[in-house]
């Protein structure tokens, strides 16, 4: 396991600096950043994964943006489908995270790793805050090299930079809540290979959604379904602030997306981070 020797170290051989005045904030910190550390090191000993987790949102681009583009319809009949598309693209990188949490999550209890940590001296919340905090990084690459990808192909954020950054910020945000979900399903799954099986609950979770196509061209049983999926809600809320076709609707859902956009995450949030720490907690049960 790399990295793991380093971990809590400074409470082992204390001396005079890592004595006693160092309080619980501390140390929850400084172990919060040594797992930090050892999640992103991986990517660097392992350079085709974060390859393929930042290469992926720019081969998905080109492939219903070029590919599909020519056939896809803006809502009203007014726009170019890949300013419609862009946010959806953003906001489906995100919501696909959860996966590579999960990966993450299950590969390392599967190998131990996790008892390792768990029988160290360090923080109880440093392992899943260290892999969130982890994950939110590498979530700020993929934002970035989307975004540039989207400038390149044409995509023009319009309705100012505050509003952009804003945009931006929800998206975070629903990664942020993804990350517990993808902790906690990782902690239930029992390997690498059903964690595989998740795809059957990422899929539809992007699909039905405003992501590529808007609530009101699906049929009418399954556009409530979509417009209520929180996916959708960012990614209506993330056209809206942008400044791009496609954006509101003629729901209570859409017409409140930036709010929801805000609800929707912080309400993952409060369900998945307590069970994926109750999880945690009773592995050893």
């Amino acid at each position: 396991m790399s990295g793991g020797g380093g971990l809590g170290g400074g409470r082992g051989g204390a001396g005079p600096a890592a004595g006693p005045e160092h309080g619980r904030a501390y140390w929850a910190v400084s172990d919060t950043l040594n797992i930090t550390r050892r999640y992103l090191t991986h990517f660097q000993r392992q350079p085709i994964v974060i390859a393929w987790q930042l290469g992926f949102p720019i081969i998905s681009v080109l492939l219903y943006g070029f590919v599909f583009g020519e056939a896809m319809k803006v809502p009203g009949g007014e726009g170019d489908y890949k300013q419609f598309l862009m946010p959806g693209m953003f906001v489906m990188t995100m919501a696909f995270g959860f996966m590579n949490t999960a990966m993450g999550v299950v590969t390392d209890a599967s190998k131990g790793v996790i008892d390792r940590f768990r029988s160290m001296p360090m923080a109880p919340s440093a392992v899943s805050a260290g892999r969130g905090l982890s994950d939110l990084i590498v979530a700020c690459a993929e934002l970035t090299i989307l975004a540039l990808t989207a400038l390149a192909i044409g995509w023009r954020p319009g309705n100012g930079v505050l509003n952009a950054v804003a945009a931006f910020g929800l998206l975070l945000l629903l990664r942020f809540s993804l990350i517990w979900v993808g902790v906690w399903l990782g902690l239930v799954v029992p390997s690498a290979e059903a964690a595989g099986g998740l795809y059957a609950v990422a899929f539809p979770l992007t699909m039905i959604s405003s992501v590529f196509v808007a609530p009101s061209l699906m049929p009418d049983w399954l556009a409530p379904i979509a417009a209520w999926n929180p996916v959708s809600s960012t990614g209506t809320a993330a056209r809206e602030l942008f400044g791009n076709p496609g954006a509101g609707g003629s729901s209570w859902v859409e017409q409140n997306a930036v709010l929801m956009g805000v609800v929707w995450p912080l309400v993952v949030t409060a369900v998945f981070l307590p069970l994926a720490v109750r999880r945690f907690k009773g592995l050893s049960r």
